[in-house]
């Protein structure tokens, strides 16, 4: 059974940093791209970010580009995304999710609310 399980968000201030963790299981986590992907009230699902196996390749939405970094740790089977410079339009659910599209299989999400 594939798990995903988010974890790091919280409430931070305009500018501030976050640290967002996904641990997998139930599945081959070094041979599948991964993504993060977000939603905020009354928006649609947003693809932030994604990386492919063995984490040559990187996406990034305009949105946090230059802002966020993803990485992952096939040792741990975990997925990062490092958050920067966050804005208050930053705030939403966030949820990890297995491929390059984020068309697979998706955590439960952690919250990242930006505000002063």
């Amino acid at each position: 059974e594939v798990r995903l399980v988010e974890s790091g968000g919280g409430l931070v201030e305009p500018g501030g940093s976050l640290t967002l963790s996904c641990t997998a299981s139930g599945f081959s986590f070094s041979d599948v791209a991964m993504s993060w992907v977000r939603q905020a009230p009354g928006k649609e699902l947003e693809r932030v970010s994604s990386i492919n196996s063995g984490g040559s390749s990187t996406y990034y939405a305009a949105s946090v580009e230059g802002r966020f970094t993803i990485s992952r740790d096939d040792a741990k089977n975990t997925l990062y995304l490092q958050l920067n410079e966050l804005k208050t339009e930053d705030t939403a659910m966030y949820y990890c999710a297995q491929r390059w599209s984020a068309s697979g299989s998706r955590g439960q999400g952690t919250q990242v609310t930006v505000s002063s």
